[in-house]
């Protein structure tokens, strides 16, 4: 491809504005088309830098260190929504530490007087969390400024971008329909977003496969508390019950969140696959498509290094 020539990007997600954003510095001329900007599913997200269940487990692990050292980069300024935190993740059954954990800043196992009543096992780090709002409204102001365009359109099919030298396919779940991908399959996810009763570290617990998760991630005035992981269910509308768990949960662990007012209800859909696609097709019509969806819950963790990868797939053509 040459400096100048129209790239459309589906979808206006995580990975479609990161994706926008590299391609447009780049020189390309960069067109967004997306029903939703930005997309909900990650306005929703908590948002923790940390792969989450998610394979192929090589690529991902190159992916995922290549956003982080940028996350890393964009935590030196306020205005970005992404903030170094100190906190730690815990276990009721005495889990060893995921491998991501152990290489980052400050990484130690717990003495037991730091862990709330009930768990075994715990380990303190250092990571990036991210207050999707801001980061999401961030990454629009990028785009802009490169000479991106963002257009508000729902997509029947591909075809439906117009003429142009490529289309990137971040549709997320959309792309069950677009492309299509009967293996891409919804998982819901829910949180609840309270006011900070003074809260400065996150906690998480490993939750392994469980459908009830455990988050808690301060982000200045307010604290976005998880969560759940529903698989196959995609509604997206506020459940109370849940609501009701979430809280509940959280306050057990951080007990003052329990007088804490709730702010908003914020639910996504994870798109999930067996493994995250990043990878091109050539149609039959000539058009070069080059497809990055599938991330599951690990959409912020992977958008860096996977939008970094998609541009090198366009810039081969």
């Amino acid at each position: 491809m040459t400096a100048g020539e129209r790239v459309v990007v589906v979808g206006a997600g995580v990975a479609g504005l990161t994706t926008a954003v590299v391609l447009a510095e780049a020189g390309a001329s960069v067109h967004v088309i997306a029903e939703q900007v930005p997309g909900v599913t990650s306005l929703a997200a908590g948002a923790m830098w940390g792969p989450y269940l998610v394979e192929p487990k090589d690529k991902v692990d190159q992916w995922g260190q290549r956003s982080l050292e940028i996350f890393r980069e964009l935590a030196q300024d306020p205005a970005t929504g992404v903030r170094l935190t100190s906190g730690i993740e815990a276990s009721r059954t005495a889990e060893a530490a995921p491998d991501w954990a152990t290489t980052l800043p400050g990484f130690r196992p717990c003495e037991r007087a730091e862990l709330p009543a009930g768990f075994t096992a715990g380990y303190r780090f250092t990571v990036p969390l991210i207050d999707m709002p801001t980061y999401l409204d961030y990454l629009l102001r990028r785009l802009r400024d490169a000479g991106g365009v963002v257009e508000r359109r729902r997509l029947t099919s591909l075809s439906d971008a117009g003429p142009a030298a490529a289309i990137i396919n971040c549709a997320g779940l959309g792309a069950r329909h677009l492309v299509p991908d009967p293996d891409l399959r919804p998982i819901r996810g829910q949180h609840v977003v309270v006011t900070n009763p003074g809260l400065t570290e996150f906690f998480s617990e490993d939750t392994g496969l469980s459908p009830d998760l455990l988050c808690v991630y301060p982000h200045g005035d307010t604290v976005v508390l998880g969560g759940t992981a529903i698989d196959g269910e995609g509604d997206l509308a506020a459940d109370d019950k849940t609501a009701a768990g979430i809280l509940a949960r959280c306050a057990e662990v951080e007990p003052r969140l329990a007088q804490a007012r709730v702010l908003e209800h914020r639910v996504g859909a994870r798109p999930t696959r067996a493994t995250v696609r990043v990878e091109e097709e050539a149609r039959e019509d000539g058009t070069v498509v080059v497809h990055n969806y599938g991330h599951g819950g690990a959409g912020v963790t992977l958008s860096w290094g996977c939008a970094e990868e998609t541009q090198k797939l366009i810039a081969a053509k």
